[in-house]
């Protein structure tokens, strides 16, 4: 570990069955495929495999199947430097997501699984570890309850925590209240605006535009980021990207404003290759970019 910042990752871990075609069926419809790829995900994953990439201590706080997916997601992302000590293997299959790319858009079904066994009483016998994190980054590809547990533990320990609040849902605003960052894309933005209506609240959100850039509300005001403009192969997991540098520069003390710029460098390397962790940046390719 030595002296570098402990970023911890409570979230999901799957793999991702991506078919790539030139179009989407309509309903009905059988379209001929171009590509297929079964690829390591999960936003939770992907995140912690982002921030271990630029060089972060990163831990896994999450749950597999005991199956061969489950087996080689475990091997995976011990090979990319993220700490698995604390992903459990449990008897539900592997989560899974079906990813349909086609002409730079994405579509997904997940499917849970062995995610649904991250409860507030899983995520309470990992209090130790994030207690003793810098940064706790979580989703929502997990329970909601497991998320409110993680967050209280970070709170009474002085933890920085980010939510990523993906897959959208209605979320309590006792949880927005405890969280330091909320990173929303403008879709979920629209949708939790009911619960951002103190002028605060809205202080925490950094609105991922995509091609847009970054939305800051600070002082009342937006400030935005621009993008750097890249030749994009395939957006899956360019969100998880973002947050992972997010993340990672947040942790090395860089002030809000260069800490998204950091993580836009990130996500937008990030699309110029196919799949989501397959085409995450390291820290060297950061850096020699954004210069």
């Amino acid at each position: 570990m030595g002296d570098k910042p402990v970023i911890t990752i409570v979230g999901s871990i799957n793999m991702d069955l991506v078919t790539i075609a030139d179009n989407v069926p309509r309903q009905g419809e059988t379209l001929q495929g171009k590509q297929f790829q079964i690829n390591p995900g999960g936003k939770g994953a992907n995140q912690a495999v982002a921030a271990a990439r630029l060089g972060a201590h990163v831990q896994m706080i999450g749950c597999v199947g005991q199956d061969s997916f489950g087996r080689d997601l475990l091997q995976h992302l011990s090979e990319q430097g993220v700490d698995v000590s604390n992903v459990e293997p449990v008897t539900d299959m592997t989560g899974t997501a079906t990813i349909v790319v086609s002409n730079q858009d994405n579509r997904i079904i997940v499917v849970p699984a062995a995610n649904n066994h991250v409860t507030a009483e899983f995520v309470e016998t990992k209090r130790d570890v994030i207690a003793g994190s810098d940064i706790l980054i979580l989703q929502l590809e997990i329970p909601l309850e497991g998320v409110r547990k993680a967050v209280e533990i970070a709170k009474e320990n002085g933890v920085t925590v980010i939510l990523n609040p993906a897959p959208i849902q209605d979320l309590p605003a006792d949880l927005i209240e405890q969280v330091d960052y909320l990173t929303p894309n403008e879709h979920e933005f629209q949708l939790l605006q009911k619960g951002l209506d103190k002028k605060e609240l809205q202080e925490k959100v950094i609105l991922t535009k995509g091609s847009k850039g970054v939305a800051l509300y600070q002082g009342g005001k937006e400030s935005t980021i621009p993008a750097y403009k890249v030749n994009v192969v395939d957006t899956t997991g360019a969100g998880d990207s973002f947050n992972g540098g997010l993340a990672v520069a947040l942790s090395n003390s860089l002030p809000i404003m260069e800490a998204c710029r950091f993580g836009n460098a990130v996500a937008a390397l990030s699309t110029t290759k196919l799949g989501a962790q397959t085409g995450m940046p390291t820290g060297k390719e950061v850096e020699a970019f954004i210069k």
